[in-house]
């Protein structure tokens, strides 16, 4: 019974290592893969839980997990355009698909609200986060984009596994009904709240915010901390707007969203947009804003 137990478990080993491997960048971008591919894959994230694609470093295991992979599905952000020359040399039989290829990319948001002279003539001032283009890379965080997302992703499994295409199509057709579904139901959830504006650390809702007639407001200036007197701005925005609600992202500093919901008698919500849990995060986002303005 033992040796028959042993064996199962050499084969079943031999099974998962030598199931074909995907690489993506972030966690949300694997529940993508996922819904098309289901288990014909298993998939490498770059950002593992927790950490934060500004400071990302792959570890050698990823590295080598990329050069078996027969698809890396890029999302465009910064960090990853950062390694991506050293990516592509390292995994040479790799297909590299942009998975925003067709998404119309909008700019990050601008901190009109703040005075942020200061700093001009900061020679280490560093644009955080943007990309070299100045444009918004969160293509993740609206559902329409997404479906663009999916449709370039589909396209890229047709090119290195066409044998199972049609199932890849049923999948990608399923995973388009259920986007539309879901930006059906945000839509009814927000839907009376149109120019209402939300306040984060970190500006990471611009699709979101413009898919849904919303307007972010961001704390952080930069990539930094705001000043005293711009956190005194920030508050009075926040009152003017009747604003009850700060997310955070766990990547991410509190100390002045935690500063500022002590003013204005608002709440500090935890919103992961690198959640794997994708779509439910995109519910609580919604219902959470909501909430707030009732």
């Amino acid at each position: 019974m033992k040796k028959i137990l042993v064996l199962f478990m050499f084969f079943a080993s031999v099974l998962y290592a030598n199931k074909p491997q995907l690489t993506v960048n972030i966690l949300p971008q694997k529940y993508f893969v996922e819904q098309i591919v289901k288990d014909k894959f298993d998939i490498n994230v770059m950002v593992k839980p927790g950490s934060s694609p500004h400071n990302f470093e792959p570890k050698p295991s990823q590295m080598k997990a990329l050069n078996a992979s027969k698809a890396y599905f890029l999302v465009g952000d910064p960090s990853e355009l950062a390694w991506l020359d050293r990516f592509k040399q390292n995994a040479k039989n790799t297909l590299f698909v942009d998975t925003t290829i067709g998404i119309e990319k909008i700019a990050m948001v601008e901190h009109s609200h703040h005075d942020h002279d200061h700093d001009e003539d900061d020679p280490h001032h560093e644009h955080h986060d943007h990309g070299e283009d100045g444009l918004d890379p969160h293509t993740w965080l609206d559902p329409i984009s997404v479906k663009v997302q999916a449709k370039n992703i589909y396209e890229g499994m047709l090119k290195i596994d066409a044998k199972n295409g049609d199932f890849y199509k049923a999948n990608y057709e399923n995973f388009i009904k259920e986007l539309d579904d879901l930006d059906k139901e945000i839509k009814n959830i927000l839907e009376p709240f149109k120019g209402k504006p939300f306040m984060v650390f970190h500006p990471s809702w611009g699709y979101f915010a413009k898919q849904y007639e919303l307007s972010q407001i961001s704390i952080e200036i930069e990539g930094k901390e705001p000043k005293p007197n711009e956190l005194v701005k920030l508050v009075e925005e926040a009152k003017t707007h009747n604003i009850k609600i700060i997310f955070v992202a766990p990547q991410f500093s509190q100390k002045s969203a935690k500063t500022i919901s002590q003013n204005i008698g608002g709440n500090v919500v935890s919103i992961d947009p690198l959640s794997e849990d994708w779509k439910d995060n995109m519910l609580k986002t919604a219902k959470e804003i909501a909430k707030s303005y009732k």
